[in-house]
Formats: structure tokens, C-alpha cells, sequence
């Protein structure tokens, strides 16, 4: 890679980091496209050519986290014993990941106004939902879980998003530890148990 390659990797990043931490600390709207530039001692024009605007530049913040975010519950869904496992350590990892208030500023709170619905939706299906998706897919598939995946990866979804929202907003210590508790307790609700696993173990007994 060249001399010029490298400078232009090195400002772009520059400009993600110093972004992130302005549309964390005082969200979208508030952050001005003369602070990130003050920031990071970046010209305008120098800003242009890598991002067309500021909601491109604040669309690129949101898939630098989707892609962190996915390194961790990738690390944990896979160090699980079972797809069910692996689910639910997923699940767990995304909630310790998004609480932080940076991620849940940008992720949850200021990204489905500013990039639109459509594509913000689109970008969780490439990231986060996608692997939701994935792991409801496993789990059925080895029969730990019964339905439809998409619908039941569409309503864990929901439950871990709006989870986010309220520990978040809780001024409870304890509310990310309450919050990944009743979710486990939820989500083991779900889990299929066959006939025979429900029958009720006294009853064949002398």
C-alpha cells in the first residue's frame, strides 16, 4: 500500500472515530459537521471525498459498530455447546454491547430517524438481525426451538431492542443484570420440549 493509500485509511478513520464519539456524546443533530472537522483537524474537502455528507459519514459510524458488535456475539454464539446455547449467548453478548451509552445512543436511539426506517432495518439485517436470524434458524433445525424462525427471530428482535431502550433510560444499577436475567427466563420458555420430556416423571412409577 502507498504513502497516499495509507493517509487517506488514516483520515478516514480519524473522522469514524472522531464522529462516533461526537454523535455518542451529543447525538445526531447536535453535532455539527465544523466540530468533526475541529476534531480532527481535517479540511472540508478533505471530509467530502470520503463521505458525501454527514448522515453518510454518521451511516458509516453505525456500520463500524454493526460490525464490532458482530465480532463479540460471533465469539460467544460460538463458544456455546448447542445452537439453543449459542442463541442465547449471542442474544446476552448483543445487550451487553448495545447498553453502553455510546452504542445505544447511535445504534438504537438516533439511527432509525436519521438514516430512515427502511434503511436502518435494511443495515440490522445485514448485521445484528441477520444473526439473530441465523441462530433462530440453528436452533430450530436441531430442534430446540418450534415455529416459524423468522417470526420468532422478528419477536426476540423486538425484546432485545426495546430492552436496550429501558436499561438504558433505568437509573436501577442493576437493570442490565435484570434485563439479561428475565431474558434468559424468557427465551428457555420457548425452548421445545418433547412430549415425552413433559410427561410428568412420577406417573410410570410403581
Amino acid at each position: 500500500m502507498g504513502v497516499k493509500a495509507e493517509r487517506a485509511l488514516a483520515t478516514r478513520a480519524a473522522l469514524l472515530t472522531a464522529a462516533r464519539d461526537l454523535f455518542a456524546a451529543d447525538g445526531y443533530a447536535a453535532t455539527s459537521t465544523e466540530a468533526i472537522l475541529a476534531a480532527t483537524g481535517v479540511t472540508r474537502g478533505a471530509l467530502y471525498h470520503h463521505f458525501a455528507d454527514k448522515q453518510a459519514l454518521f451511516a458509516a459510524v453505525c456500520e463500524s459498530l454493526h460490525a464490532q458488535a458482530e465480532r463479540v456475539i460471533e465469539t460467544d454464539a460460538d463458544a456455546a455447546p448447542s445452537a439453543f446455547d449459542g442463541l442465547v449467548a449471542g442474544c446476552l453478548s448483543f445487550l451487553d454491547f448495545m447498553i453502553s451509552p455510546q452504542v445505544r445512543r447511535i445504534l438504537i436511539l438516533d439511527a432509525p430517524s436519521v438514516l430512515g426506517w427502511e434503511a436502518w432495518n435494511e443495515m440490522d439485517r445485514r448485521h445484528g438481525f441477520g444473526l439473530l436470524i441465523e441462530g433462530v434458524q440453528a436452533a430450530v433445525a436441531e430442534g430446540e426451538l418450534a415455529g416459524d424462525p423468522l417470526a420468532l427471530a422478528v419477536m426476540i428482535n423486538g425484546a432485545l431492542n426495546y430492552g436496550v431502550v429501558w436499561a438504558g433510560q433505568s437509573e436501577d444499577p442493576e437493570a442490565l443484570d435484570r434485563l439479561k436475567s428475565s431474558f434468559s427466563l424468557m427465551i428457555e420458555t420457548l425452548r421445545f420440549k418433547s412430549p415425552e420430556s413433559k410427561k410428568n416423571p412420577n406417573e410410570h412409577r410403581a
